[in-house]
């Protein structure tokens, strides 16, 4: 089983090597830097199985392994379905690309909490209503570390989605060409963040544990998706703009 284990991460790795190297060539196959729905979305599952690989390596989370390669990968076809055509601002700069960096890490780190979470989920619903654990999503450690790394994850996401937004406020002139304004984007992407506020701050000084929690951070990871890979979706595949 060790030698197994072992064969399994080295394949994941070459699969993430891979798809970094997909990546790039997509990128370098257009004109401008592109930044739509399909692309986000593969960066952030290619940060999640990177959030993961460096977990693996002092965690066992293999349930987990195969959940992520099929969302990498099923990222990775749309990217190539969907290419794209959204150019960065014109004088955007470092600047620009500061900002989306720091937003697409928020999101891979999220994706990565809302897979713990969804283990935990599982976890529960297995010894609260004696199911059995979904495919994959049994717990590999005790349920208070899971517990521990999917809160932590969170907070490091929400310590960049702040820097992100703070960052758009101040600079939004120089980023967008614009003031700031807001729109659905911007609605969505403070929701999110305020949920996430709500959810530490209920951590910390309540002790929110559980479902309690757990609907806190869906929600939350849910609106932060719609804030920008939907609204690029909507805007590319449906509206054709």
């Amino acid at each position: 089983m060790p030698a197994y284990r072992d064969a399994a991460t080295v394949a994941m790795l070459l699969a993430w090597v891979a798809h970094s190297g997909t990546f790039i060539l997509v990128l370098r196959g257009l004109h401008d830097p592109d930044f739509g729905f399909a692309p986000a979305l593969s960066l952030t599952f290619w940060l999640v199985a990177a959030v993961y690989w460096i977990e693996s390596l002092y965690y066992p989370l293999q349930g987990l392994r195969a959940w992520i390669c099929l969302l990498a990968a099923i990222s990775l076809l749309l990217t190539w379905i969907f290419p794209g055509d959204r150019p960065t601002p014109t004088g955007a700069g470092v600047a620009f690309a500061l900002h989306w960096a720091m937003g697409i890490a928020a999101y891979g780190l999220f994706g990565a909490a809302v897979l713990h979470g969804l283990m935990l989920w599982s976890a529960e619903r297995a010894l609260h209503r004696r199911r059995p654990t979904l495919a994959g999503l049994g717990p590999a450690l005790p349920l208070l570390t899971l517990e521990k790394l999917t809160y932590r994850l969170a907070a490091l996401g929400f310590a960049l989605l702040t820097a992100s937004l703070v960052f758009a406020v101040s600079f939004s002139e120089k980023l967008f060409g614009h003031a700031f304004e807001f729109n659905h984007q911007t609605v969505f992407a403070v929701a999110s963040w305020l949920l996430f506020a709500v959810l530490l701050l209920g951590r910390g000084m309540l002790g929110w544990r559980g479902r309690q929690a757990l609907r806190w951070l869906f929600s939350g990871s849910a609106l932060l998706l719609l804030s920008y890979v939907g609204s690029r979706f909507v805007l590319q595949v449906i509206l054709h703009r």
